[in-house]
């Protein structure tokens, strides 16, 4: 999911800031495993578990990243000749789930792959869902986000 800044960026002091939904460790995964957040998306997040061994678990983990608003890790695991300076997380959306409708390659023996998903969400009360087909490929032995197509 690319949600890059189109605005310019505003000092931490007067810009407008909404706390992030309230996901522990012992919450369900926001990504849909079934799993909770500790063990599941939050280990990626919080490092202690390496990088996500496919494509399929970078995607669900980086969805889950924007739902909590982990901009430090959206970075990380965008491919250097795509990532934008930061993440612009809009302060009237809120995400509220993730459907994968396919994958192709991503495994821990390609290099390259696609995940295509619908993320649903809540803006100003009215819901929508995001459609996209996400690229990814291994940079310096991890999985990154390229880029991807969206529809709404």
């Amino acid at each position: 999911m690319s949600r890059r800044k189109t605005r310019p960026r505003t000092s931490p002091a007067r810009a407008p800031r909404t706390a992030a939904p309230a996901v522990t460790a012992d919450s369900p995964c926001p990504c849909g495993l079934d799993a909770a957040y500790g063990t599941c998306c939050g280990r990626f997040h919080a490092g202690t578990a390496g990088t996500a061994p496919t494509a399929e678990l970078l995607m669900r983990s980086r969805y889950s990243a924007f739902v909590v608003r982990d901009e430090p890790y959206l970075l990380r695991t965008w491919a250097p000749g795509t990532r934008p300076d930061g993440v612009d997380f809009d302060p009237g959306l809120r995400w509220t789930g993730l459907e994968v409708e396919s994958v192709a390659h991503g495994t821990p023996f390609h290099q390259e792959g696609t995940v295509t998903f619908t993320a649903r969400y809540v803006h100003g009360g009215e819901a929508g869902e995001m459609r996209e087909r996400s690229r990814f490929a291994r940079h310096e032995g991890a999985w990154v986000y390229v880029d991807g197509d969206v529809t709404e």
